[in-house]
C-alpha cells in the first residue's frame, strides 16, 4: 500500500471499501443467502495439468514484483523461476481492487467453472471470503519446503485459514500511525495521542472498514485477534464523537500521503509500505507502532479452484520463499518481508543502500515491534453488512 515516489513507484495494494450496496452484497453471497456459492472440496480440483504443460498464469497487483531498471518489461526474479525451472509465466497485473476482482472472477468460481488463473494475490480480509466459500485449493507443502521452513511465524495462522493450508503471504504490512515529527513538535506513541488538542482538525483515518479498524480497537487495549461486536460498537461511538469535535479533518484512501507531506495533516492512520517511501524524501515523517499494538496483514497468493496447473503454482510459490529470492524482492517492493531468513541475505549485500534494508524495521520489525503485531480476526459474512452500513456512515462513504 503505497503512493509513488523519487526512487520507484508502488501503488495501493490494499482497496478501499466501496458503497454500502457492494459490501452488503458481498456478504450476502458469502452468507447462507446463496447456498450454492459454497463449493464442496470433492468440486475444487480438475487434473492437474502441469507436468505436460510447463505453464501456469499468474494474477496480481500493479508494481508488485521488482523489474529491470533499464527494462521495465523484464521482471529478473521471474525470469529466474523460468530459465530454472522450463515453466512459462503469464504474469497479468489485472488486479486494481479486491471486491471488483472478486466480481470479476466469481461468477466461474460459483458456477464451478474455471477463473483462466492459476494463481491471484488477494488482501487477507478478502482471501477469508474465497476460502469460507470453497473457492481455492488446499496447497500441498510437500512440494513447499521453502514455505514449511521460512514463512515468518507471525503470519503462520491467521483466524481464517489456520495453518496457511490454503493461502501463503505475498507481502506483508503494518496499519500504524504516520506523523511528521518536526511539524508536530513531539512524539505520538499511542492511538490516544491523535485525539490531542493540538491535532484538532489535523489527523485523517482510513475510510475503508477492513483498513480502519483493527488499529482504532487496540487502541481500547482490544486483543483483535479475537474482537467482538461490543468492541466494534464501542469504536464507533469513539470515532463519531471524534468527528462531532473537528477532531479529524477527513477519511481517506491512500491519499493521505498528499496531506502529510503538505503539512495540512499532522498524524494520520497509514500503512507501513508508504511511509519508507516518504521517508525517501523527507525524513522527519515517522512511523510508530502504538504502545497498545498494531494491525499486521498480508497480501496472499491463492490458488483459485479448477486451477489447471496447480502442481507449478505451488512451485512458483516455493521459489519466492527461498531467503535469496524473497530478499531481491524486498529491496524492490519494501513492505513486510514474509520471510525473515531474507535479512541475513540483505545484511551481507555489498550495496550499503541495499544492506541498510536489514535493519530497517519497516521491513524486518525487530523484537519489540513483532511483540506488538498481530493478524485481526476479520469480519464474518454475517456481520459485515451491520458494521459495513455503520461505519460507512461515520467516515461518510
Amino acid at each position: 500500500m503505497s503512493q509513488t515516489s523519487s526512487r520507484k513507484p508502488v501503488l495501493s495494494r490494499r482497496s478501499l471499501l466501496s458503497a454500502l450496496g457492494g459490501t452488503a452484497a458481498l456478504g450476502a453471497l458469502a452468507g447462507c443467502g446463496v447456498p450454492a456459492a459454497y463449493v464442496e472440496p470433492g468440486d475444487r480440483a480438475v487434473t492437474d495439468e502441469s507436468a505436460a504443460d510447463k505453464k501456469l498464469t499468474w494474477a496480481n497487483w500493479p508494481l508488485y514484483i521488482d523489474t529491470d531498471d533499464d527494462d521495465p518489461n523484464r521482471r529478473p526474479t521471474l525470469d529466474g523461476f523460468e530459465k530454472r525451472t522450463g515453466i512459462s509465466v503469464d504474469y497479468a497485473e489485472e488486479i486494481n481492487d479486491n471486491d471488483e476482482f472478486f466480481g470479476k472472477i466469481s461468477p466461474a468460481l460459483m458456477n464451478h467453472q474455471t477463473t483462466g488463473r492459476d494463481l491471484i494475490v488477494i488482501s487477507d480480509w478478502m482471501c477469508a471470503r474465497y476460502v469460507r466459500l470453497g473457492w481455492v485449493q488446499k496447497m500441498d507443502r510437500s512440494r513447499q519446503p521453502n514455505v514449511a521452513e521460512h514463512l515468518d511465524p507471525l503470519l503462520r495462522s491467521p483466524a481464517f485459514d489456520e495453518g496457511r493450508l490454503h493461502t501463503v503471504p505475498w507481502q506483508s504490512g503494518i496499519t500504524g500511525i504516520a506523523y511528521d515529527r518536526r511539524k508536530l513538535g513531539r512524539e505520538i506513541r499511542s492511538v490516544a495521542d491523535l485525539w490531542a488538542e493540538d491535532l484538532k482538525g489535523r489527523v485523517t483515518l482510513l475510510s475503508g472498514l477492513d483498513e480502519s479498524f483493527a488499529l482504532l480497537m487496540q487502541g481500547n487495549g482490544v486483543d483483535i485477534t479475537r474482537w467482538t461486536p461490543h468492541d466494534f460498537h464501542q469504536v464507533c461511538d469513539q470515532i463519531e464523537r471524534q468527528v462531532h469535535r473537528g477532531q479529524i479533518r477527513r477519511f481517506t484512501g491512500n491519499d493521505y500521503t498528499k496531506d502529510l507531506v503538505s503539512g495540512d495533516v499532522l498524524a494520520c492512520q497509514a500503512y507501513s509500505g508508504d511511509v519508507i517511501q516518504l521517508q525517501a524524501d523527507n525524513p522527519d515523517i515517522r512511523f510508530v507502532v502504538p504502545e497498545e499494538g498494531a494491525e499486521l496483514w498480508s497480501d496472499s497468493l491463492m490458488i483459485p479452484d479448477r486451477a489447471r496447473h496447480k502442481a507449478n503454482a505451488e512451485r512458483l510459490i516455493d521459489y519466492y520463499y527461498e531467503p535469496e529470492v524473497a530478499a531481491k524482492l524486498a529491496t524492490w517492493v519494501n513492505y513486510v518481508c514474509p520471510v525473515p531468513a531474507a535479512r541475513d541475505v540483505l545484511a551481507d549485500a555489498k550495496d550499503a543502500e541495499t544492506a541498510a534494508l536489514a535493519d530497517n524495521p519497516l521491513i524486518f520489525p525487530d523484537s519489540g515491534m513483532r511483540d506488538r503485531l498481530a493478524i485481526a480476526r476479520d469480519i464474518t459474512s454475517t456481520e459485515r453488512t451491520e458494521f459495513a452500513r455503520r461505519w460507512n456512515k461515520i467516515a461518510g462513504l
